[in-house]
């Protein structure tokens, strides 16, 4: 009994209220929920049906079959109890042995009770495998071998994946009777013989369409799960049973030329052009092998006088085994039959035919009496929409939402398929091609690179074209695939103006020519105004304001089905934003420089599916050795540009330096690490210098240093080693700010230098984390702990038991996701700013820190750290630190003349050294300076009064003019910096008010009410003012940059 497929989810209600999909795959497994989702791909089916305990003992997935994105879907099932064993093995001379060795009798403990496996290869795989298959021993009901094999191959200089069989030519003959090969060409018809091939009784192997049929997203029936215990009587049984023959006819009953193909995109574009021809048919060969000579006879008409037989084959002169079987079939001595012919069909040939259907029609044409007539092969009422963008991005999602959405109505039917193109551009480039027609259609099924092709002799056949990368009409030539006087929208930051200046002379021309409606929308500019800040829900708003301007342009192409929505709000920014661009009056400039030819779109990389059924380039995964090998091996193709300004200097950019981020980073070096409080004083307040030398970093006076502080070596060793990790495998986990770029590390690299393991979890973690859980009492409780209703359990475990995400997941045990999930989950460790307590004009090559660590104990006793202060204060001499320099807003007033009033406590004194080290090296100089007037607490002058060597020495040569020192615990009665500042009030009052003096205050931000306080009684006081007018001049000096706040 099939599962019913509903259609009742939906993307977007009818409410409109908008749910950020989480971008963690679930680890639980849900069949039911899996198959109620109104849009599938095939190859997810097909992964299903085949990585089931009841249909598989064990999957083995295959390299090459994981880079066509077949295979990491059953991965991310092993643990959810209901999923075969899993084994992952490399392509490699004598391929193929291992499951020879797991069926063969006495080597395997499996073979006692039964040992149904299942492989994962692709035609190129399975090519090299066959040799060795040919020593599996014979099928039983319970033992058998089911090859799962996606039809993908990479041809020609470029690379471009095609359908082809011809790999598998050289080999398949050699297959012994014993094995059935079954080919499947459309998504239905590859879900079903996907568990066909469970049901019968000999070893198989399917071969299915994963250029474009398998990985199409829509609706599919999910047929009931086979039972590797029941097995079928025979081959054309089981296949009848399920509705299928050894081969399909197609055509005119009384054709007299017959065409003969095997199952395949190739296949479907023959049977529905002959369909249409008077006088030609077409035999689809389902069951390659063994060949049944009987069944073919009969599926051939018998007016039928020649035979054409389209071969797959590596180069033309190559035998293939669909002309040997046809010929030994046809030929008889003894009686006249038609006359035979072979075509030979190359796999660059079969690229074309179907990226470029005219000459697939010229092809045929050549070999029919009369030419073809013209015919459109585009289903009844259809529409065509296609969408370029850029892996990764926040926009990448809107053509996945753009099917989704019209999988709800009750009319049309929605087809999505996405490509990606790696080659031509950094980063890659997508394609997604969404087809739309009526519900009812009776059309037959056509591949959609032949319905919608993408090639670079593109004629325009789309009714809608969206481009959600404005770089790519820069480097691309996409516009080319648009219909003539189609809607072009264009998501874009640029301006109108900005965005014409950038369109390429040939685009512009192309626009003029076809007629096309070039609009243009700034879906970021919209998010900011609805949300501000940027984050998830900013970029959920971007991928819905384009969403609802494709609605909304291509809505003639559709109607409006869509006019439910309740989306008021982002729908009146988006019309506001759309605005159409005129390029008929821009004509260009005969100076203008010579521009660089635009590329083409070439499909050669499939994303690899996760889960939740998001399909992406790249993520995080474990891998062995051989990732890293490829990276010193192919240094070029790892190694991303680096678009960095700073890299023209005298100084390059540390290519391989850790972590790769927009900023520049520099490797210095610890030179003196210094203790400054007593030993036995419970606050240890540090002093750090590090060497700069020949690393090129310049800062001004009062910026910040970024350090990218590491995690303890020994904790992230202890972690390993409870969650069972090893540390030193390879890791591919996504860059931080790399906007979809990856790169390898070792696992323990990764948790100390990368993951914020011993850092805080937010809310949503512990959401994500119950979706890991398989202990009941565990799930439950991370789910409340996540949802509205637990804040108060949150804020516990945040603000008072300070728990890490080590700590969350030691206390949840049975929720414990891959290393490579846990590490996308957790997200990085941010760099931690510290103040610059030294002048680059008075030290030179050397920046100096001055830093208190961070250290407390919870109420359950457990010591905490604080991570990056943990670090510094062991850091040893010699050891490298990579820093990054961080603008701030302590800032020396313009004229050295200004008065300074400076206000410290703490290490909140950094800064101001700075300041001092400066106006006493201006003073040496003989250039006249104005007063300062330093105030600095801490609790005791005998431990804590920091640099106090250096304040008294500029106190004595006059740097500085005053020094209001404040020990709080050292006097009968406690004295505060505010205290200190009102025996100053009448001269600070004149300061800032009459002597346009510059008030700086850096430390903890509990005094700022009670120095804000004393300032305004000063002014008050001394200037005749009330309260209000002193507090609005000083409101007024923070826009003048003289009265500056750094407090934390």
């Amino acid at each position: 009994m099939a599962i019913e497929v509903s259609g009742s989810s939906t993307p977007l209600s009818a409410s409109g209220t908008l749910t950020s999909p989480s971008p963690i795959p679930k680890a639980i497994f849900d069949l039911k929920q899996f198959a109620q989702k109104p849009l599938l791909a095939a190859s997810d089916l097909v992964e299903l049906i085949s990585s089931r305990s009841t249909t598989s003992s064990a999957v083995f997935v295959y390299d090459l079959a994981e880079q066509v994105g077949f295979g990491p879907l059953t991965k991310s099932w092993s643990n959810d109890g209901e999923t075969a064993s899993i084994i992952s093995l490399q392509t490699r001379a004598g391929t193929g042995l291992t499951l020879v060795g797991r069926l063969s009798q006495g080597t395997s403990k499996e073979t006692e009770n039964g040992s149904i496996l299942t492989a994962y290869t692709t035609s190129t795989g399975l090519a090299s495998m066959i040799p060795s298959l040919l020593y599996l021993p014979s099928p039983t009901p319970t033992s058998r071998l089911i090859l799962q094999v996606p039809a993908v191959t990479p041809v020609g200089e470029r690379f471009a994946l095609s359908p082809t069989l011809a790999p598998l030519n050289p080999t398949i003959s050699l297959l012994p009777d014993d094995f059935t090969v079954l080919l499947s060409a459309t998504p239905q018809e590859s879900v079903d013989l996907a568990a066909v091939a469970y049901k019968l009784p000999t070893h198989v192997i399917h071969l299915f369409d994963h250029h474009s049929a398998t990985r199409e997203v829509g609706k599919l029936e999910v047929p009931a799960l086979p039972d590797k215990a029941r097995v079928g009587a025979g081959v054309q049984e089981v296949l009848k049973e399920a509705g299928y023959s050894y081969f399909d006819y197609a055509g005119d009953e009384q054709a007299k030329t017959v065409l003969v193909v095997l199952n395949g995109a190739l296949a479907l574009t023959v049977k529905a052009i002959a369909r249409h021809t008077p006088g030609l048919g077409v035999v689809v060969v389902r069951v390659l092998h063994p060949w049944d000579e009987t069944a073919f006879k009969a599926a051939l008409p018998s007016t039928v006088k020649i035979v054409h037989i389209l071969d797959e084959v590596t180069t033309t002169g190559v035998q293939g085994i669909l002309q040997v079987n046809v010929f030994s079939t046809l030929l008889d001595p003894s009686s006249p039959g038609p006359a035979i012919y072979t075509q030979p069909i190359s796999p660059l040939c079969v690229h074309e035919y179907l990226t470029k259907p005219s000459s697939f029609f010229q092809f045929l044409s050549s070999l029919l009496p009369a030419p073809l007539e013209p015919l459109s092969l585009d289903p009844k009422k259809s529409s065509k929409l296609l969408f370029f963008s850029t892996p990764g991005t926040a926009l990448s999602s809107v053509p996945t939402i753009i099917g989704q959405t019209f999988s709800t109505s009750s009319s049309l039917s929605s087809r999505l398929l996405t490509e990606h193109d790696i080659l031509s551009k950094a980063g890659g480039i997508t394609a997604d091609r969404v087809l739309l027609a009526p519900k009812d259609s009776t059309d037959e099924f056509i591949p959609l690179p032949v319905v919608l092709p993408i090639s670079h002799v593109s004629e325009g056949v789309s009714n809608f074209l969206a481009i959600l990368d404005q770089s790519l009409l820069k480097s691309h030539s996409v516009l080319t695939h648009a219909k003539p006087g189609s809607p072009v929208l264009v998501v874009t930051s640029w301006s109108p103006a900005e965005l014409v200046a950038n369109l390429h002379a040939d685009v512009i021309s192309l626009i003029k020519e076809r007629g096309l409606r070039l609009c243009a929308i700034n879906a970021k500019d919209i998010a900011t105004k609805l949300l501000g800040a940027e984050g998830p829900s900013h970029h959920i708003i971007q991928a819905l304001a384009s969403e609802i301007a494709v609605l909304r342009i291509a809505e003639g192409v559709y109607g409006g089905i869509v006019q439910e929505m309740d989306l008021a709000k982002v729908n009146a920014h988006v019309w506001v934003g759309l605005v159409e661009i005129d390029v008929s009056v821009t004509t260009p400039q005969a100076d203008e420089p010579q521009e660089l030819a635009l590329k083409d779109f070439e499909f050669n990389a499939i994303a690899v599916s996760t889960e939740d059924g998001e399909t992406i380039v790249n993520g995080a995964r474990l891998g062995s050795w051989h990732d890293a090998a490829k990276h010193l091996l192919f240094p070029n193709a790892y190694t991303p540009p680096n678009d960095s300004a700073a890299d023209n200097g005298e100084y390059p950019q540390i290519p391989n330096l850790r972590p790769e981020i927009p900023d520049r980073t520099y490797l210095v070096t610890c030179s003196v690490n210094r203790r400054l409080t007593p030993t036995d004083y419970d606050r240890n307040v540090f002093h750090l210098e590090l060497d700069t030398s020949g690393t090129g970093l310049k800062y001004e006076i009062g910026e910040a240093l970024g350090v990218h502080g590491w995690n303890d070596e020994g904790e992230v060793l202890d972690f390993c080693a409870w969650y069972g990790v090893d540390p030193s495998r390879l890791i591919t986990i996504p860059v931080p700010g790399g906007d979809g770029k990856m790169h390898t590390r070792t696992v323990f690299q990764a948790l100390q230098q990368q993951i914020d393991l011993f850092g805080k979890p937010p809310k949503s973690f512990y959401s994500d984390l119950a979706e890991y859980a398989k202990a009941k009492t565990d799930k439950f409780a991370l789910q409340f702990i996540g949802s509205s209703e637990g804040v108060s359990t949150f804020k516990k475990l945040s603000e008072k038991d300070t728990v890490t995400f080590a700590d969350v997941l030691k206390r949840y045990a049975s929720a414990r996701p891959g290393i490579e999930v846990l590490c996308e989950m957790v997200g990085d460790i941010k760099p931690r700013h510290y103040s610059i307590a030294s002048a680059q004009s008075v030290v030179g090559d050397r920046v100096d820190l001055l830093i208190v660590t961070v250290d407390w104990v919870t109420p359950s006793g457990s010591p905490r750290y604080g991570q990056c202060t943990r670090y510094l204060v062991n850091l040893k001499v010699g050891q490298k630190v990579t820093v990054s320099i961080k603008p701030s807003v302590m800032k020396l007033p313009p004229d050295n003349m200004q008065p300074l009033i400076m206000a410290g406590l703490g290490t909140g004194a950094a800064p101001f050294r700075a300041f001092l080290q400066h106006r006493a090296m201006l003073a040496q100089q003989n250039i006249p300076v104005g007063p300062i007037y330093y105030y600095f607490g801490s609790r005791h002058q005998s431990q804590e009064y920091l640099y106090g060597e250096e304040i008294e020495a500029f106190i004595q040569d006059a740097v500085v003019t005053k020094a209001g020192l404040a020990f709080s615990r050292d006097g009968p009665k406690k004295v505060y910096i505010q205290h200190k500042m009102l025996e100053d009030a009448e001269v600070l009052a004149r300061m800032l008010r009459v002597e346009n003096g510059v008030f700086y205050l850096c430390g903890p931000t509990w005094p700022v009410p009670d120095v804000y306080e004393a300032l305004v009684n000063a002014l008050v006081k001394h200037h005749g003012v009330d309260a209000a007018v002193a507090g609005d001049f000083l409101e007024g000096l923070k826009e003048e940059e003289r009265y500056v706040l750094e407090v934390y």
